[in-house]
């Protein structure tokens, strides 16, 4: 019988496996023929989350200012001191991940999807290509997960729909991120164009109230890029607001499937990657103690809670507020951030804690008050 089963070869599946291989038998079940496709991720990531990924996988672009498009024209310009994302090859960051688990003894089974898993003192799971038996199965399987829908009413808070194109050539400077917001281009979200060499990233994600976000992508290339080539298209939809539980009796969840994504930005891989060696810590000592009842492993909820638990939540309260606000107000909030005691912390956002640059602001006495008529006004 294997000690873990981990549903889901992507990012985050993959570090679980790494982490768990070097001392448990660990099996990763992949529904796809390879890991990294279909792609479902922009590619954005910070310097520090690329290093905790452990691998190096191919850099597009590194980018070193963001330019913010408002619906009445105006932009702000921000200019960090230095490089504050990159934008990888999320399909070799996949691949190189999963080539690092079955280094460390990971063995990964592909072309076999999840159906579903019962447990009754060990994990008797049921795939399309027959029957396994685990002490500990990890749901790592994503935004729809399978195994977070086994552990019952544990469906996030919201989600976001998604869809990006690449399109052939480029413009302009190439270490600039261009972000659009505005109700005829994201509504509920935000727009953003990335160089990635020869090609130009360009995607968005819509609230679900506003049905497919398909319509917005052909608006927002006809007017960043007329009469592009489109080379690839991708889709897909992010769980905003966690998720009940992320652990129960044999099961753990990580990544997507346990809600571990920051609510404005929509990014997952900073949190789950953080969060890990707490999977491993809790679910090590469950296997070497035989305890993998639901008490012993809801410890994995309470230490993420104090991880990450914090940001995600001010996050969550932020993205309240963000999708009651129509352009006029979204013009209003670009206005306050071009005042020199705001737009001055803008430029020093960190994107893996986005929250960090809000208290920054409000530590200004000449900031609180024109922030919170703002807040006031878009309280959830």
């Amino acid at each position: 019988m294997l000690d873990v089963a981990i549903v889901g070869g992507g990012p985050a599946g993959s570090m679980a496996a790494r982490a768990l291989a070097r001392s448990h038998d660990v099996l990763v079940l992949e529904e796809h023929p390879v890991s990294g496709v279909p792609m479902q991720c922009a590619g954005l990531l910070t310097e520090r989350t690329i290093s905790m990924s452990g691998v190096s996988p191919d850099i597009y672009a590194r980018l070193t200012r963001a330019r913010v498009l408002f619906p009445d024209g105006s932009e702000i310009l921000l200019e960090p001191e230095r490089t504050f994302a990159c934008v990888v090859d999320r399909t070799d960051l996949d691949r190189r991940l999963a080539e690092s688990a079955m280094d460390a003894g990971a063995e990964y089974r592909y072309r076999t999807a999840y159906r579903s898993h019962s447990y009754s003192g060990c994990n008797v799971i049921d795939t399309t290509s027959g029957e396994f038996r685990s002490r500990a199965i990890v749901g790592a399987d994503g935004h729809s997960s399978k195994v977070a829908a086994s552990l019952g009413g544990n469906l996030p808070k919201e989600y976001v729909r998604g869809v990006e194109a690449d399109v052939a050539g480029t413009w302009g400077d190439q270490d600039i991120l261009t972000i659009r917001m505005g109700l005829d281009i994201a509504p509920g979200f935000f727009s953003w164009e990335m160089p990635c060499g020869d090609f130009t990233r360009i995607g968005l994600c819509t609230s679900w109230e506003y049905g497919p976000p398909y319509p917005y992508l052909l608006k927002l290339i006809d007017r960043a890029a007329p009469g592009a080539r489109i080379l690839a298209k991708y889709s897909g939809k992010i769980p905003l607001g966690g998720r009940r539980t992320m652990s129960a009796d044999g099961c753990m969840l990580t990544g997507d499937a346990a809600g571990l994504v920051k609510p404005v930005s929509g990014g997952g891989l900073y949190p789950t990657f953080k969060t890990i060696p707490i999977l491993e810590d809790v679910l090590s000592g469950a296997l070497d103690s035989d305890d993998l009842s639901a008490r012993r492993l809801s410890r994995y909820d309470r230490e993420c809670a104090k991880a990450v638990g914090k940001e995600l939540r001010h996050g969550y309260s932020l993205r309240k507020r963000l999708v009651r606000m129509d352009d006029e107000d979204i013009c209003y909030a670009a206005e306050l951030s071009r005042r020199e005691s705001i737009a001055s912390h803008l430029g020093r956002i960190d994107l893996d804690s986005p929250s960090g640059v809000i208290k920054d602001i409000l530590k200004d006495p000449r900031n609180i008050s024109p922030i919170l008529r703002m807040a006031m006004r878009f309280r959830p």
